[in-house]
């Protein structure tokens, strides 16, 4: 397993950009898919973005795609989540967390590393 840790968050206007930060420990991070997730108050925890092990393949869903981008950096042991023209509905708490399989992650289906979360509020 690894621990990770997310960095980042916090309040921003409608409109705006935020980057998060996610740094895993453990010397396998380089094997690891990576993902953000987010999850609303009163909401169940929903699917952001995801990156293979080497940042080759990812994946978004419709409501993110072309103003997020998630990347990695294997020697940093981090993975990033840069997030473009954010709206209040994003308003969450956002979680990173790692798989072997990026389609776990996708699905996010079965996935035990998870980061504490970090708060994101976007104002209107």
């Amino acid at each position: 397993q690894v621990q990770l840790v997310e960095s980042g968050g916090g309040l921003v206007q409608a409109g705006g950009s935020l980057r998060l930060s996610c740094t895993a420990s453990g010397r396998a991070f380089s094997s690891y898919a990576m993902g953000w997730f987010r999850q609303a108050p009163g909401k169940e925890r929903e699917f952001v973005a995801a990156s293979s092990w080497s940042g080759g393949t990812t994946y978004y869903p419709d409501s993110v795609k072309g103003r997020f981008t998630i990347s990695r950096d294997n020697a940093k042991n981090t993975v990033y989540l840069q997030m473009n023209r954010l709206t209040p509905e994003e308003t969450a708490v956002y979680y990173c967390a790692a798989d072997r399989s990026i389609i776990a992650l996708r699905m996010n289906g079965g996935i035990v590393n998870w980061g504490q979360g970090t708060q994101i509020t976007v104002s209107s």
